[in-house]
């Protein structure tokens, strides 16, 4: 038992403070159980420093009160240089010499607590309460894996009281806001009160499944063992006890020195882990510390020098929406100019819709924003007690996109809305051309980043079909024009001449791309949820561009692996009048997909009425459902007229449904058209060929990563020669994945499901070439 508790507390302190494991999860874990099981049949031996205390003690009613050994004092603020400089001569003064070395740390926001060691065992924690009592918070203390149950060293001190703060660091709270989220519960609203909250649980086993850090940075009561002569060499001292300390701390002279310091940390403030709310000065020596003594409840060789304040009160004038480069559409609120963190603050994002409605922020409330180093400033919450009267109305997103009149769909179970104008809407301008232009969609070699801004931002280019209207002169004067706006000058136009051979190559490169095959051209359209193997489906079973542009939810619906949200995407997209505006100007400007062909014979298959019926997205109205609604008679076309639903032997929750669908406007005239649209299409199919059963029939392959010798289009050509199906994405159904060099996310779920893993080599070995 004393060797577990020995060794996992060393792999504890390897993981969670050093972020260097040496074992794997699952042997840390094997070692855990046995030690409960051992400690479960000899309770009697079990130690204070055993790592199972961590996992949270039985509930208490109620914090016991303990008295600290040495006071808690907190220290005097500084706000400004001026009173940096006043710190610093009052100390001079005090120790009547020129210069001082002063330790200057971090200001953590998070929890003051006192940790109290006895030979080298931890035995309580208190918070500072006033200063000079505090509540005990042991059992949960234990669970912060950062902190030793038990100090490194062979001769520890007899007593050895810590101070420190227990804090939260980002990442977590993020991830302690999403659970919090998903559960239903109530957020917290920033970092130190999430880390408050979690160690003031009466449960102890809430604060286990949190996850807490802390950092030394200071000491009260020691017996047993001799004080380091400086500040900085007890914060070295407590590292090598295996305490956590940070290492953003530095010893350094005078007021120079330590504005120097404050003003680095301020610029690397937004990039730390964790909050602060300023840096801490301390006298490096503790001989001139005891020296200089206090002044009523704070040291004098102490100041914490507070950056500017990173929350204030303001009031929301108006809530605009901004339009991303994706076509993401965000609630942004419009306020009352106020300084936060130094900053003039006049916006504030609030995410999405929902948001704005979690927090309920309406036009003329008074709100918490938040703005954190260079972050975009936030709205933390709503000051209720301030809200006007006549009370605002709630807030709605809009129905269209501001910049291009596009409607705004949000798909189910999304918490982003987004404009559904992707090849029209300026805001999504750029990356509409930057995509539509790519190596696996068009391909147009040499039309880079640089050259899709300058010729957006010269007014050149206003979508994609405009790429094909472009002429030397135009790539000339953008390309001018960009110099300019650069404040260069090439040297061969200094000299009078004037380079046309890149402008012909990429003109060449646009005027090449026009014939793409129609998966590309799909997949260069930039429909949400369309990649290549979806592209790939659409080209493949319906043939022709013009059937795709056509086709309603329900023929998509029973394509292949083209499930409910992806046909919902692409007949949205294609429903979008703009949208549509801008392929009629690109199939114009000569844009003409090449082996267009008859939809695929085994269409048939899936054109089955009962198939279609229960594509229609009508609640409840399941495949044995539509079955039934067949074996009465009911087609496509009769379904379009009937008044009554109840007849068909279907139960009332059903017939409802389908007769509350019917009433929907347009749905009746969509199923009609459905109806036609399945007889066009049973005429144009071709007899289905037999079956070639080929060595990968029924396979699926994903490929991911750099291949030694082929390119993953050329591995995807050999999968589908020999009748196996390559997906973007991994799933429980996926056959193989095919990995190369820099394999990345798809490699891990692979390994995560279980998925057979193939390199190149076993790639070929299967293929048998």
């Amino acid at each position: 038992m004393a060797w577990l508790v020995e060794e996992l507390n060393r792999h504890i302190y390897n993981y969670h403070v050093l972020d260097a494991p040496t074992i794997p999860d699952a042997e840390y874990d094997r070692m855990f159980r046995e030690l409960q099981e051992l400690e479960s049949a000899h309770p009697e031996a079990q130690t204070n420093d055993s790592p199972t205390f961590r996992v949270g003690a039985a509930p208490i009613p109620e914090f016991k009160q303990v008295t600290h050994s040495v006071p808690m004092l907190s220290l005097n603020n500084g706000f400004a240089d001026e009173d940096v400089d006043n710190f610093d001569r009052r100390v001079r003064e005090g120790l009547e010499t020129k210069q001082v070395a002063y330790n200057a740390e971090l200001k953590f926001d998070g929890l003051a607590i006192s940790l109290r060691y006895e030979n080298g065992v931890f035995v309580q924690a208190a918070t500072r309460g006033d200063g000079y009592t505090g509540e005990d918070v042991t059992a949960n203390i234990r669970t912060v894996k950062v902190i030793p149950l038990r100090l490194h060293g062979s001769e520890p001190p007899a007593v050895l009281e810590v101070r420190g703060e227990v804090l939260m660091f980002k990442g977590d709270f993020a991830s302690l806001n999403q659970r919090q989220r998903e559960t239903g519960q109530k957020e917290f609203a920033n970092p130190r009160n999430a880390a408050a909250g979690s160690l003031r649980q009466l449960d102890a086993r809430i604060t286990a499944q949190r996850r807490l850090r802390f950092f030394a940075y200071g000491i009260g009561l020691l017996e047993g063992a001799e004080l380091p002569d400086t500040h900085s060499g007890v914060l070295d001292w407590f590292d090598r006890l295996g305490l956590p300390v940070s290492k953003e701390r530095a010893v350094v002279t005078g007021r120079d020195g330590l504005l120097d310091y404050y003003r680095s940390i301020g610029e690397r403030r937004a990039s730390l882990p964790y909050e602060i709310d300023g840096v801490v000065y301390k006298v490096d020596s503790v001989a001139d510390q005891a020296q200089l003594g206090f002044v009523s409840r704070a040291p004098r060789f102490a100041l914490a020098h507070k950056f500017p304040a990173e929350e204030a009160l303001t009031e929301v004038t108006a809530i605009d929406v901004q339009v991303g480069r994706t076509g993401a559409i965000t609630p942004v609120a419009r306020l009352v100019p106020v300084s936060v963190g130094g900053v003039t603050v006049t916006n504030a994002t609030l995410h999405n819709e929902d948001e704005v409605h979690r927090k309920d922020v309406r036009v003329g409330d008074t709100v918490v924003v938040r703005r954190a180093g260079d972050v975009i400033p936030e709205v933390l919450s709503v000051v209720l007690e301030r809200r006007p009267t006549p009370e605002p109305m709630r807030y709605k997103l809009p129905d269209t996109c501001p910049v291009c009149g596009s409607h705004v769909v949000r798909e189910e179970g999304e918490a982003i809305a987004r404009c559904s104008g992707g090849l029209s809407c300026a805001a999504q301008r750029k990356e509409a051309i930057r995509h539509f232009s790519g190596r696996r969609m068009m391909d147009i070699e040499g039309l880079g980043d640089r050259y899709i801004d300058s010729l957006v931002e010269c007014s050149l280019v206003h979508g994609v079909a405009d790429l094909y209207k472009l002429t030397l002169d135009d790539m000339l004067a953008m390309k001018r024009l960009a110099d300019e706006r650069e404040g260069t000058t090439p040297e061969t136009v200094k000299q009078g001449k004037i380079a046309t051979k890149w402008a012909d190559n990429l003109l060449g490169a646009i005027a090449a791309s026009k014939n793409p095959p129609l998966e590309r051209l799909l997949f260069a359209l930039g429909i949400r949820h369309v990649g290549e193997s979806t592209a790939k489906t659409l080209a493949d079973w319906l043939g022709r561009f013009a059937l795709v542009r056509q086709a309603p939810i329900a023929l998509l619906r029973v394509l292949p692996d083209i499930g409910g949200t992806v046909a919902e995407a692409i007949a949205e997209f294609f429903a979008e009048e703009k949208n549509q505006q801008a392929i009629d100007a690109l199939l114009a400007a000569g844009v003409a997909p090449q082996g267009e062909h008859p939809p695929k014979a085994q269409l048939r298959e899936k054109l089955d009425e009962v198939n279609l019926l229960a594509a229609l997205g009508i609640p409840k109205l399941t495949e044995p459902r539509a079955r039934q609604l067949s074996q009465h008679g009911v087609t496509l076309e009769s379904l379009s007229h009937l008044k009554v639903f109840g007849v068909f032997g279907l139960p009332a929750t059903v017939s409802g449904a389908l007769e509350e669908w019917m009433a929907a406007p347009g749905n009746r005239e969509g199923l009609a058209a459905l109806a036609r649209l399945r007889e066009e299409l049973l005429a144009q199919l071709p007899e289905e060929a037999p079956a070639v059963e080929g060595r990968f029939t029924g396979k699926t392959f994903v490929l991911t990563g750099t291949l030694p010798t082929m390119s993953r289009d050329a591995a995807g050509a050999l999968i589908e020669q020999a009748g196996g199906k390559v997906s973007g994405s991994v799933s429980k159904k996926t056959s193989y994945v095919v990995a190369g060099a820099e394999a990345g996310s798809k490699l891990a779920k692979a390994e995560e499901l279980g998925v057979t893993v193939l390199d190149e080599a076993g790639l070929l070995a299967l293929l048998g070439t």
